[in-house]
């Protein structure tokens, strides 16, 4: 994680700390909820107007927002001006590390994905050399061309997740296991770019806590189906990620004892009965389990192919019961399901719902199911919340990338 520089001691060090907190606070708004006028911001940090005034002229100093007169209005009176992120301003590279592909993006503050690029990553999971190969390529086709400064590298991967180390502990449908990502990821970009590395669920579940579909929501589960299965946790407006990140592996509990056979050694895990690959199989369609194969079984089931369909509702019956098992543990006001796991839900609300009235102790208070508003882009804008971190926390941190 990238850390601020520290504030120092005694009273000249107070003053700093203050402009520096309300620096961030500003950035913060501005970050998550797009452009606002001054009064907007004067309101929401509780300080006066010329407080506001010198911290924006602050702010656009160091090239983070920019002020513009909004177009159209009513014409009465003079308009408000609009602080918004700086149309030049840093940028942060995401990446989404799955099975099939790896998805990488050059993202500004606000979210807003400038470029992107997506590798198709063939038949066999990527060694993590051949992961590092492919994303430090990739980081190099996407900065060169845009000529703004680049504060860091935020990398999603489908596995459990030391965010303190870096490190990737178990990431079964890719074979890797303690392998210090993070490191090999810095080492090749050199000092000047921060690596930081999250799991795919619990960043998946940051972008929309921010600006999506957990918005607001002090206890939530975004349980994220692709090939693999997790589980990103809020629980009283704070994260759950357990000792040494792996709180959320839903995907490996077994609800089949007899059931197919899973990377992880164990045998009917949740993410054998629910994932791409057993989406693909029920549907009796021997193809590789990427995110267009899957889209087809959808698509076919919305035609009324009763094998695609067939196949959907058999897997939503099965997700209804593994929030059955959530909503018992954690009783969260909402659950967002996404990856595949957005597509059955469309399509099969009715059985999901059925299903997890039946399993789960929650009478007359049932859980909001909902799909993620960024879609499967979720975990890959989550790696850049990742990676704006520091400077939301310290916008003086651009100083050192101008």
């Amino acid at each position: 994680m990238i850390r601020p520089s520290g504030e120092g001691s005694g009273p000249a060090a107070r003053p700093d700390a203050i402009r520096r907190h309300n620096l961030s606070l500003i950035l913060g708004n501005v970050h998550r909820d797009g452009p606002l006028t001054r009064a907007d911001l004067t309101q929401r940090l509780g300080v006066s107007r010329s407080t506001v005034a010198a911290l924006v002229s602050d702010l656009i100093a160091l090239g983070l927002v920019e002020e513009s007169v909004p177009v159209g209005g009513d014409g009465v009176g003079r308009p408000s001006h609009l602080v918004g992120p700086a149309a030049r301003g840093p940028l942060v590279i995401g990446v989404d590390v799955d099975i099939t592909h790896i998805t990488s993006a050059a993202i500004g503050i606000g979210g807003r994905v400038v470029s992107r690029e997506s590798i198709i990553t063939g038949a066999h999971p990527v060694t993590p050399e051949q992961a590092v190969d492919m994303v430090v390529a990739a980081v190099g086709r996407l900065t060169a061309p845009l000529g703004r400064p680049v504060l860091a590298v935020g990398v999603s991967v489908p596995g459990t997740v030391n965010r303190n180390t870096r490190t990737v502990g178990e990431a079964p449908n890719l074979g890797w296991q303690d392998v210090a990502l993070g490191e090999m990821l810095e080492k090749r970009l050199g000092p000047d770019l921060p690596v930081v590395i999250g799991n795919d669920a619990d960043l998946s579940l940051l972008a929309e806590l921010g600006r999506g579909s957990a918005r607001g929501c002090d206890d939530v589960v975004y349980l994220i189906g692709r090939i693999g299965v997790g589980a990103g946790i809020v629980a009283n407006g704070l994260p759950l990620t357990g000792r040494d990140g792996r709180a959320g592996e839903v995907g490996h509990n077994v609800v089949q004892t007899d059931g197919p056979a899973c990377h992880c050694g164990k045998r009917g895990c949740l993410e054998t009965i629910i994932g791409d690959v057993a989406l693909l199989a029920l549907a009796g369609r021997r193809v590789a389990p990427t995110e267009e194969n899957v889209a087809a079984v959808f698509d076919d089931a919305r035609a009324g192919d009763e094998r695609a369909l067939g196949a959907v509702r058999a897997v939503a019956d099965w997700i209804g019961h593994a929030l059955g098992n959530l909503v018992n543990t954690l009783n969260p006001q909402r659950v967002i399901l996404g990856g595949s796991l957005a597509g059955v839900l469309a399509l099969a609300r009715v059985e999901v719902e059925h299903s997890l009235e039946q399993y789960a102790f929650d009478p007359g208070h049932p859980v909001e199911l909902v799909m993620p508003r960024f879609g499967t882009d979720s975990a890959l804008l989550g790696a850049a919340e990742l990676a704006f971190a520091g400077l939301i926390e310290d916008p003086f941190l651009a100083v050192a990338h101008h």
